[in-house]
């Protein structure tokens, strides 16, 4: 079976910093695009950070750039989302993706074959 989890999140002051892990099983990520996503209480899911595979193009939302990585690490099976500078409006549940040679998204429709059960990311002001 194929399977995404997701860990790292927590609780963190506003300027801190958390890396969140996403681990792939069943699958190999060396064909998947991947994307991490996020849901504040109340809020639609946004896109926050995405990679398409075949190019190696990174995307990033415009609230987090500057502040968020996402990168992969072929021989663990593992996506990461570094978050620096967190702040408050970052809270939500984060969700990684993966896409099998997709072309990577922040919307989410579709391309992605595989969701993660997500991690909760609360920063406290």
């Amino acid at each position: 079976q194929m399977h995404l989890v997701e860990s790292g999140g927590g609780l963190v002051q506003s300027g801190g910093s958390l890396r969140l892990s996403c681990s792939a099983s069943g699958f190999n990520l060396d064909y998947y695009s991947v994307g991490w996503f996020r849901q504040a209480p109340g809020r639609e899911r946004e896109g926050v950070s995405c990679l398409t595979i075949s190019s190696n193009d990174t995307r990033y939302a415009g609230s987090v750039k500057g502040r968020f990585i996402i990168s992969v690490d072929n021989g663990k099976n593992m996506v990461y989302l570094q978050m620096n500078n967190l702040k408050p409006e970052d809270t939500a549940v984060y969700y990684c993706a993966a896409g099998f040679d997709s072309l990577a998204t922040m919307t989410g429709s579709g391309e992605y074959d595989y969701w993660g059960q997500g991690t909760q990311v609360t920063v406290s002001s």
